[in-house]
């Protein structure tokens, strides 16, 4: 086993457990548009690739904190459902958190105005637990094909249903 300099073991990338995906990309809409938006995660229907339904599931009216929603999404073939929660929510972040038996999903979108809009940072982590950690190596470029997706779903779908003003 290889170890740092203190002694740690050196993590193992075959022993991940964990897929992080990342991408930025600027939308010519006004930040707080674009939060209002993205904070009804229900709109991962018209943004998320793999989402094929996706309904709050407590609460109505402007998202909050502790807003919850049941995703469908396909994934390779295969129906995926998880609930997520809108777990922080600020002018310039949002992070949903969503859970089943296989896996753990954390979306943390950060936003950031520009001169020609808003700035969108999507970034996605999926842990994966139990057995479903063995196909962890497997499923990375299927994440990475999907995260260079939503940098066109996402825009397209955010100037579709946001104002420029």
């Amino acid at each position: 086993m290889r170890t740092r300099p203190s002694g740690d073991p050196l993590p193992d990338p075959w022993r991940s457990t964990m897929v992080h995906v990342r991408r930025s990309f600027t939308v010519p809409r006004p930040l707080p548009a674009v939060n209002a938006y993205l904070a009804d995660f229900a709109h991962a229907v018209d943004w998320d690739p793999g989402t094929q339904e996706c309904d709050r599931t407590n609460g109505t009216g402007t998202p909050t904190e502790g807003a919850t929603w049941h995703n469908v999404s396909e994934f390779r073939g295969h129906r995926t459902e998880l609930d997520y929660r809108l777990d922080h929510r600020t002018e310039d972040r949002l992070t949903f958190v969503g859970t089943n038996k296989t896996a753990t999903s954390t979306d943390d979108i950060t936003l950031r105005p520009t001169p020609d809009g808003t700035e969108i940072t999507y970034a996605a982590t999926i842990q994966f637990h139990g057995l479903a950690r063995l196909a962890d190596p497997f499923l990375r470029s299927e994440f990475e094909r999907l995260g260079d997706e939503i940098t066109h779903t996402m825009p397209r779908a955010i100037e579709s249903a946001v104002p420029l003003s």
